[in-house]
Order: structure tokens, then C-alpha cells, then sequence
């Protein structure tokens, strides 16, 4: 069984930092696939589409007939371990820090034999669920786990190394005011967060909310303005080096379409939403970037908040969704520049939340308790891509499938 992870120690800081090294990298176009599918929590192989069989390793042909038709798809997840290997010495710098590694080789119920990542609680002959899951260099790699929750699994340092599970880590959330903040303080501390600091712009204006969040354990207020480049500098030189997640839900939310608009809220806008987010990365990125090897709290994610009409827009919000869809777009950049040091970049894509902005329109709506529920739940399972909500996850199908037809649909062009 999976011994439960202690607290760590109070670091010495005269003691070398732990460098950070990344998995092997080579990896084939083909392969990518799995890649998609683990940042967004599938587990998905190439299935041919002339004679059906799944296939493993990812190819560019199929292994039966030859056929180039291969597509994608959700697969069935179980399977038995046929053999193991314990692995105690690699000429990789990665491995070399973490032996001994363990390794096995899986007949899936699907079909082919695969070779997994073994979760400590799993041996040769069990019956095991196969997830996909991003290494540290953010490429998909296949993990065998019980078919049965154990008792502390997530503490395995086989899990530890792929997720951005929130245990004995502090995290950072910055804007207070928002109405996830506090659920979501709630959900991180239930999930083991070691302390939540919030950060709170223009502290001299009371707000509704301030006390319950202030009167919380292992929770710090302090003064974040994402608009402000001397104030997250400032911060940064205080707490950037203890932040091990960052959760970025400043917004500035107004309705309306750009020709009627008021350019001051569009300039708000993209301030907050876009800019806010590169002056947080600046801030807080090189710091979080050199401690992805820091032990049991290491730093391991940089979450933004997005809408799901990042991905195509809603006329009704259209200097709102073009913010949106920079900021996606300067999210996948920071996504990049992060990669050499394996701090994960999450989006958490949501649509329309119940609040005061949004409250003209229909349901589903998505509650800020669900939304926190998301953001946890991702860092749990070790993603880069949440989808939020019925809106979200229907937006996300749709514009995979074709975006043309979703920006006409949403448009009304198709009507």
C-alpha cells in the first residue's frame, strides 16, 4: 500500500536546490496524440478505420492491414500487468535522481500490449485501469493504477511526479474578491494544501466576503493588484519563492458587443485579463520555474481561468471574448516557455459563471463551488486542459469537430 506523504521539513537554505530535468523527449508526431489525450484526461489510442483494431505504439499504419486511416478514440481502460521491471540505473539525469523506477508491460482488454508506468500498488498478474497521464515533459505517457481506490495512492512518487496535487503545497490564488476564491480556498485545503495565500487589490475598500476568507486557517491576504507590475514585484520578492501553485482568477467581466462598447472597458479588459496575466507570469514564473524539483513541495502549476468563448466568441461579450482568446493564446505561449523546467500550465475553460455579470442569461449556469471543484480536480488528476460545465464541454466538442460551423452557430450566420 502507498505510504501517506509527510509534511516536508522547513527547507535549509544554505542546501542546494535540486536541479530540474526532464524525462526523455523524443517522442513521434503520431505519438502527440497521447499527449492531447492526457492533458485532457482521456485515455485515447489509434483505432483503425478499415479493420477496427487498436493500436500501440502510436504509428502512422495500421499493424494489421496498412491502412493510413487511423483516428483517435476513447478507449477501455482496463487490462492485467504481465510482467515488471524494476529499473536501478539510467544513463537519463531524470531517472538517475528517482531510482529505483518501476516498469511493466499490459495486455489491454482493447487489444495490444502495452509498456506502463507502474503505480506502487500494483504488481505482475492484477487487474489494473490504464490512464494516461504528462510527465514532466509534458508528454503522454501511459500509467497502470488499481482498478480499486488505495488508501493514499496520490502519494506515491510515481503520482507525485505527474500531478499537481495540491498536498503539503502553498498556493496562491489572486484576486480575493472573486466568487471562486472562497470555495476554492475550501477545496484546496480539503485536498491538503499546506497554506493558501489571496491576493487582494485596493485593500482600503471593504468588501462583502473579506472577513469569512480572513478568518480561515492557513490563509494570508495580501496586496495584489495584476495591474500593478510594482505590486506582484513586490509580492513576488515576499512569497514567490513558497508558491507552488498559482491559481490566476483575477477577471473584468462587461456584457456587450464592440460597436456599441465603451473602448474604456475594452482597454479594462484586456489590462486585467491579458496583461494581468503576463505581468503575473513575469512575476511569479522564473521563481515557481526553479523549484519544479523542490521535493515534496515542489512548485508544479500556473492555472488561468478562461472563458469557453476563448475558443469562439459570443457576440454578447465580444470585447470579453477577444480578451479571452489572447489570453488563451498567450497561455499556450507561457505554456512553452515553461516547458524546460516541467511547471505545468493549466487552462480551465468555464462558461457562464453565476455571477452579476452573467445573470440576464439562461441556465446552466456554472456555480462557483463547481468551478472550484474543476480547478482542484485537475491539478489532482495532473491536467492541462479542464472543461467546466455543460456550456464548456459542449463548446469544446463542437469546436474540435469544426470551428467554422461553431463561430456560425454562435454567430447566427448558420441560421
Amino acid at each position: 500500500m502507498s505510504t501517506p506523504l509527510e509534511a516536508p521539513k522547513k527547507k535549509d537554505p544554505q542546501k542546494r536546490s535540486t536541479v530540474p530535468t526532464l524525462p526523455p523527449l523524443g517522442r513521434s508526431r503520431a505519438a502527440l496524440g497521447l499527449t492531447v489525450a492526457a492533458a485532457e484526461g482521456r485515455f485515447a489510442l489509434q483505432h483503425c478505420a478499415e479493420c477496427g483494431t487498436v493500436q500501440y505504439p502510436p504509428r502512422d499504419a495500421c499493424g494489421h492491414c496498412l491502412s493510413c486511416d487511423l483516428v483517435w478514440r476513447d478507449t477501455e481502460t482496463g487490462g492485467v500487468v504481465i510482467a515488471e521491471t524494476r529499473i536501478h540505473a539510467s544513463p537519463d539525469p531524470y531517472f538517475r535522481e528517482r531510482l529505483p523506477w518501476r516498469m511493466g508491460t499490459v495486455k489491454l482488454d482493447a487489444g495490444p500490449i502495452a509498456l506502463a508506468h507502474l503505480h506502487g500498488d500494483v504488481a505482475r498478474g492484477d487487474r489494473v485501469r490504464l490512464a494516461l497521464h504528462l510527465d514532466k515533459a509534458a508528454q503522454g505517457v501511459i500509467v497502470a493504477l488499481p482498478v480499486e481506490r488505495t488508501d493514499a495512492m496520490e502519494d506515491d512518487p510515481l503520482m507525485r511526479s505527474l500531478t499537481a496535487h495540491p498536498r503539503h503545497r502553498r498556493v496562491l490564488i489572486t484576486d480575493a474578491r472573486a466568487p471562486v476564491t472562497l470555495p476554492l480556498i475550501q477545496a484546496l485545503q480539503k485536498a491538503g494544501a499546506a497554506h493558501v495565500f489571496v491576493g487582494e487589490a485596493e485593500s482600503w475598500r471593504r468588501w462583502p466576503g473579506r472577513d469569512a476568507i480572513a478568518a480561515l486557517e492557513n490563509v494570508s491576504i495580501m496586496p495584489l493588484d495584476v495591474t500593478d507590475a510594482d505590486s506582484l514585484q513586490s509580492l513576488a520578492g515576499e512569497i514567490g519563492g513558497k508558491t507552488d501553485i498559482l491559481v490566476n482568477t483575477a477577471r473584468f467581466v462587461r456584457p456587450g458587443g464592440v460597436l456599441g462598447s465603451d473602448t474604456v472597458f475594452a482597454r479594462d479588459e484586456m489590462e486585467v485579463n491579458v496583461l494581468g496575466l503576463m505581468r503575473l507570469a513575469q512575476a511569479f514564473g522564473p521563481s515557481m520555474a526553479a523549484r519544479t524539483a523542490d521535493g515534496a513541495n515542489s512548485a508544479a502549476a500556473f492555472v488561468n481561468i478562461l472563458s469557453a468563448h476563448a475558443l469562439s466568441p459570443d457576440p454578447a461579450f465580444g470585447a470579453f471574448a477577444a480578451s479571452q482568446a489572447a489570453a488563451r493564446s498567450l497561455s499556450q505561449t507561457l505554456r512553452a516557455e515553461f516547458h524546460q523546467s516541467g511547471l505545468r500550465m493549466m487552462n480551465v475553460y468555464v462558461g457562464p459563471i453565476d455571477d452579476e455579470w452573467h445573470q440576464p442569461l439562461p441556465p446552466p449556469k456554472v456555480a462557483p463551488q463547481a468551478l472550484a471543484r474543476s480547478i482542484v480536480e485537475g491539478l489532482v488528476e495532473g491536467r492541462e486542459e479542464v472543461f467546466c460545465g455543460d456550456v464548456a464541454r459542449d463548446l469544446a466538442e463542437r469546436w474540435r469537430h469544426d470551428p467554422g460551423i461553431l463561430e456560425r452557430e454562435l454567430t447566427g450566420g448558420g441560421a
